[in-house]
């Protein structure tokens, strides 16, 4: 399956997956460009590269095999291979970062907005009962079946 017929199908499981790349990317950007204030907004940078680190893992479950990591840190990723349990952390993700705008208003409100609608993608996966279908292009079905 090509990423266009990946995008066509309408699982919603796959269209939280690519959000959830671009995530990825959004949380290093803004989280690193966030540690240059003098205030507390730099733990919630700090806070967002965590939660940018941490998804490439969830997202890319080929880097599990390559990277090394510990095996208590593996059973943490491994718990979240379902597309509520994927909702969850998305959700508590985007928490924190919404919570950054108690202080003050900064970029680290574009890695909110996004990382809740990766978390409403899988929970709407969820709802509709659409089986978690990872991106072939991302290292899919067949490796993450073997990770798992």
């Amino acid at each position: 399956m090509t990423l266009a017929e990946e995008l066509k199908s309408r699982n919603f499981s796959i269209y939280g997956q690519w959000i959830g790349v671009i995530c990825i990317l959004l949380c290093l950007a803004v989280g690193i460009s966030n540690l240059f204030h003098v205030s507390i907004i730099i733990l919630f940078g700090i806070l967002c590269i965590v939660s940018g680190l941490t998804l490439i893992f969830v997202e890319i479950p080929i880097l599990l095999r390559i990277c090394p990591t510990s095996p208590t840190f593996d059973n943490f990723i491994r718990r979240f291979t379902t597309n509520y349990m994927r909702a969850i952390i998305y959700g508590v993700m985007s928490l924190i970062q919404w919570l950054s705008l108690i202080h003050s208003a900064t970029s680290l409100i574009a890695a909110a907005v996004l990382l809740l609608l990766a978390a409403v993608c899988y929970l709407i996966a969820g709802l509709k009962g659409q089986g978690f279908v990872g991106s072939k292009t991302l290292g899919g079905q067949g490796v993450a079946q073997m990770i798992v």
